[in-house]
Parts: structure tokens; C-alpha cells; sequence
């Protein structure tokens, strides 16, 4: 008469791993080691979101934000707010058709693409020095040189400082006797040698344009636009930010034909290993 064999599992915990095991008649018998994934309750979260108020920084000659009760709870036993606001205003994403006619629009973007690696480049020391500081090719370089290369596909952020002049319209915008405005960028052949030799998706800042406010042109803008790439602007929370590592999920509204929208940045950061 044949003898059967018969085989069963177990698995080990062992660490952060787990060495799977097969039991075959004689003893057990190491198969794979299996690495468990971090639960995403294990990643930090990082609001980059400024608050909304009617107080908050308008381009000039946008719209106003403007809140009002709609509902209440002594009339209507529910509260609800009627709000209107630009595209534009608050923490807000830009979509290509912003400068460009019959490019993408809001409702375009899949959801894949509002989850997005992102690279936070601090130039808060050059921007105090310059207020109309622009992001270089050798800025980014030197970051590259102790950071790594940006990888593909990555949301590049500058970090000017700009995020703690949100409650002080005055200061955010900078605007001189002429009427310009002034805050630091990117240059824009910065941008074209970001789409052309590292692929990114978008650019993002925690001031109120991805160009410098001076430059009227909008060089960055529609270098990034031209790519098919998204714009962040007016970001907060970017002093908590590591340089490389955080993943972007992008709560930008998929308004139909829209330019974008207010949005709900968040940024996750893996633990550390």
C-alpha cells in the first residue's frame, strides 16, 4: 500500500515579517519569508491645507469669498453655509485649461493622478534674501546631489516661507507702489528641464503662483500646463514635510470644464524603517 503524504501551513510571526513554514511528515521545512506591509494607520498625515475664511488672500481681481448661513437650526432645525469662491482661491489645484483653450480641465484628471509622489525643495533662505527669488536649474541639481534624483511622476514643491504670511494679505502678496506683486518662484526653463529630463507631474508652492510674482509672463505656469501637469498653489503645512518620500492625495473637486479648484492636500509619510 502507498504511503501519503499529507502537508499543511503555519505561518510565524517574526518581526515585521512572517517566515511561512511547510510541515511535511519528518518536520517542518522553511518556504518564504513574507514581509507584512505597514498599516496606513502607521503613516503620518500631514494637513498642507489652509484654513478658508473670508479673510483670506485674494489675486486681485478674483472673486471674494463669501459665506453665509443658509439653513439654520432655530428655522430650519439643520445648519448649512451657502459659499461662493474662485477657482483659484485658497489652497487650490490648477488644470491645464487655466492658460491653455481645449486643454484638460478638472473632470479630466483621473483619480490615479491626484495621488502623487512629491519632492519638497526648502528655499526659504534664498527667498528671504530675494523676494523675487527664482528656482534654478543648479538649485535643483544641488538638491539632486544630496537628495537623489526627483523620481517620475512627482509633484515638485517649493517651500518659501510664504505659508506663515497667510493670515496677512498685505505681506502674502507684496504689492508695490506700481501695483506689481512680489513673491519667489520657479524660473521657467526650471520647469521646462523638469518635464523634459525628469518626467514630473506637477509643481506645487505655499505662495500664490508658481511663478514669481513679478513675472507676468507666467513662464513656469504654462511650461508646467504645456506638459499636461497640475499646479498647487497657497500650500501650508510644508515645514513638516520631508524632502522626498511623501505621497500627495489630492482632494481637488472635478468640476466639468472647471480650472481647477479649492482643495484638500494631504501628503502620507511611510514610517521609518
Amino acid at each position: 500500500m502507498r504511503k501519503v503524504a499529507w502537508v499543511t501551513s503555519v505561518i510565524a510571526a517574526a518581526g515585521v515579517g512572517a517566515l511561512i513554514m511547510v510541515f511535511v511528515s519528518g518536520g517542518f521545512l522553511p518556504v518564504v519569508e513574507a514581509q507584512a506591509v505597514p498599516a496606513l494607520t502607521d503613516w503620518q498625515v500631514i494637513d498642507l491645507t489652509q484654513p478658508l475664511s473670508p479673510d483670506i488672500p485674494i489675486w486681485p481681481g478674483d472673486p471674494e469669498f463669501e459665506i453665509e448661513a443658509w439653513a439654520t437650526y432655530e428655522v430650519d432645525y439643520y445648519f448649512i453655509n451657502r459659499i461662493s469662491i474662485g477657482e483659484h482661491s485658497g489652497t487650490h489645484w490648477g488644470t491645464p485649461n487655466t492658460f491653455i483653450e481645449g486643454a484638460r480641465s478638472a473632470e479630466m484628471f483621473t483619480a490615479e493622478e491626484l495621488v502623487v509622489p512629491a519632492v519638497v525643495m526648502d528655499v526659504r533662505e534664498a527667498a528671504e534674501a530675494d523676494i523675487d527669488y527664482r528656482v534654478s536649474v543648479d538649485d535643483v541639481l544641488a538638491w539632486e546631489a544630496e537628495h537623489g534624483q526627483i523620481p517620475e511622476g512627482s509633484v515638485v514643491i517649493i517651500y518659501t516661507g510664504w505659508q506663515d504670511k497667510w493670515d496677512n494679505p498685505e505681506a502674502f502678496f507684496s504689492i508695490d507702489a506700481d501695483g506689481v506683486m512680489h513673491w519667489p518662484g520657479f524660473g521657467a526653463d526650471t520647469v521646462a528641464f523638469l518635464v523634459e529630463e525628469r518626467g514630473i507631474a506637477g509643481l506645487g508652492t505655499d505662495t500664490h503662483g508658481a511663478d514669481p510674482g513679478n513675472d507676468e509672463e507666467f513662464g513656469a505656469s504654462f511650461n508646467m500646463y504645456n506638459a499636461d501637469g497640475m499646479i498647487l498653489e497657497c500650500l501650508a503645512g510644508l515645514d513638516q514635510m520631508p524632502p522626498v518620500g511623501a505621497t500627495l492625495v489630492i482632494g481637488g473637486w472635478p468640476i466639468v470644464g472647471g480650472s481647477g479648484s479649492p482643495a484638500r492636500v494631504m501628503a502620507f509619510v511611510p514610517p521609518a524603517e
